[in-house]
């Protein structure tokens, strides 16, 4: 259930003003005009963005986990000072902190199908158990990705309210928690219209593309990383998320990241067909241009290295046309973390 000021959130009694007078508000309409929620979003924005780069070698460094779109992760505050996502432009990042333990768990949900089953793996770690835990959430990204009028407007082909791509996925979200047993007090919500921002041209953009959260206080920023803050495995993991499309095992479900208690990288296995690489190639073909309005739900919208990203990844999809030359023996690819900071692959030790 959903909490907002320590209040169980009850959107019947919330009512929004349109042209026919007043009328109550679906959930995430009532969410979204909350002055509560509304005085949140405003304070979130007003934080100056951190951009997180590869730190200098120390062991000193703060300890970082990244995840990628449809990737999650569960972090223990003992192990873990920082976990974020980024490149959101449709999607939505989602943050879940136990008060009272400060296990955090933070995915990168990119659709409603996944939404149900994506709650279930965050909480497992989450509420050790216990449903009466108090958890705060978090949520930031999608935008106004269709224009207000439009999104009013009935399709005359086949009759239905056109809403773009964050709408679906926001309602979902607040409509899977709110459903749960589970205490989900809502601390910010910058999504849709309070997460937008319009060129001369008057073409929507999200403000903010990822957040950090911060695990021993629970405060979350804006963020933004580049290619080096992006591991480890940047490349397996950007094709896991085109080839669980066509693989049935992730049907529904995030994808599995990271191990919680050993904080290391355990990258689970996908399958993918040769359907998919016989799409790469023919996309490979195409310009620029082209290839964001193919790839991308919001083509506008994608950060400078969106194509050079999708281009390395097929790249390498053409390369290793085979899943298993990635996951030999169809085993996940493990990695610890160094001294420094850093990823290292730990090579499984083979018994003959």
């Amino acid at each position: 259930m959903i909490f907002v000021d320590g209040k169980p959130f009850n959107s019947s009694s919330s009512f929004s003003t349109s042209s026919s007078g007043s009328r109550p508000s679906d959930l995430l309409a009532a969410l979204l005009e909350h002055p509560i929620l509304v005085a949140a979003t405003r304070s979130f924005k007003s934080i100056e963005e951190r951009k997180v780069s590869k730190l200098p070698n120390s062991s000193s460094n703060p300890k970082y986990v990244y995840l990628f779109q449809r990737e999650y992760a569960t972090v223990d505050p003992s192990l873990v000072h920082f976990v974020g996502t980024d490149e959101a432009t449709t999607c939505v990042g989602v943050a879940i902190r136990n008060r009272k333990n400060g296990m955090t768990s933070v995915a990168h949900m990119d659709s409603p199908k996944i939404v149900d089953t994506g709650f279930s793996q965050m909480l497992k770690l989450v509420v050790d158990h216990d449903s009466d835990a108090d958890l705060d959430v978090h949520l930031v990204g999608g935008f106004q990705d269709v224009p207000p009028d439009h999104a009013r407007d009935r399709s005359m082909s086949k009759g239905k309210r056109v809403s773009g791509y964050s709408s679906p996925l926001c309602r979902k979200i607040v409509e899977t928690m709110q459903k749960r047993v589970e205490k989900f007090h809502v601390k910010t919500l910058c999504v849709l219209r309070h997460n937008t921002k319009y060129d001369s041209q008057e073409n929507a953009y999200p403000i903010f593309n990822g957040f950090l959260v911060e695990t021993s206080s629970g405060s979350v920023f804006p963020a933004s990383f580049d290619r080096t803050s992006r591991c480890p495995d940047e490349i397996v993991r950007r094709l896991r998320v085109s080839a669980s499309y066509e693989d049935p095992y992730w049907q529904g479900k995030l994808l599995d990241t990271y191990d919680t208690e050993t904080d290391r990288f355990i990258i689970a296995p996908c399958i993918w067909t040769n359907r998919l690489v016989q799409i790469v190639k023919s996309l490979r073909n195409l310009s620029d241009s082209d290839i964001l309005t193919t790839c991308s739900t919001s083509p506008l919208a994608e950060g400078p290295d969106f194509v050079e990203n999708e281009k390395r990844l097929w790249d390498y999809l053409i390369s290793n046309q085979d899943w298993l030359v990635t996951f030999p023996m169809a085993e996940p690819r493990e990695f610890e973390r160094t001294d420094e900071g850093g990823w290292e692959r730990v090579v499984p030790i083979k018994i003959h």
